[in-house]
């Protein structure tokens, strides 16, 4: 991917994030997460209807790196399935770690690619990575429950 072109989408997806700003409204699953080596702290909100996330919104602060990377994953898992999704967050925690992955399932989150060039940005690129599955983990929790 060209520089200029990542940097554009990394900017536009910091300086106007998408569904930042939490909602008062008990019917979504919530964590938060945050960093040891940044100022990165996030609240995340995320509402699962009939195995789908249909909604996930976050709010807090962080760096540019943590809030691109939250506004583009909302918007590659907003509509997809919890297994859908679990292939995403696999696929992009490998593609930070420099391990094989199948750059085809993560669509814009390729802009990441190279953020192992700079070592100390990859937990500010996993911050939504790592929320999401605490959220799974809930779910799954909860669902093994009724069980």
């Amino acid at each position: 991917m060209d520089s200029n072109l990542r940097r554009e989408i990394i900017l536009d997806n910091y300086q106007d994030p998408m569904n930042k700003g939490l909602l008062n409204d008990d019917s979504y699953l919530k964590v938060n997460a945050s960093s040891e080596n940044c100022i990165d702290n996030l609240d995340f909100m995320v509402k699962i209807e009939d195995n789908k996330i249909v909604d996930i919104r976050f709010d807090g602060e962080a760096c540019a790196i943590s809030t691109s990377a939250t506004s583009i994953m909302i918007r590659s898992l907003i509509g997809k399935s919890v297994e859908e999704v679990r292939a995403i967050l696999n696929n992009y925690k490998n593609m930070i770690n420099e391990e094989a992955y199948d750059s085809l399932i993560l669509g814009e989150l390729n802009v990441y690619d190279e953020i192992c060039k700079q070592p100390n940005r990859k937990n500010c690129a996993l911050i939504p990575c790592r929320a999401i599955e605490q959220i799974l983990e809930v779910l799954n929790d909860g669902e093994n429950k009724d069980k």
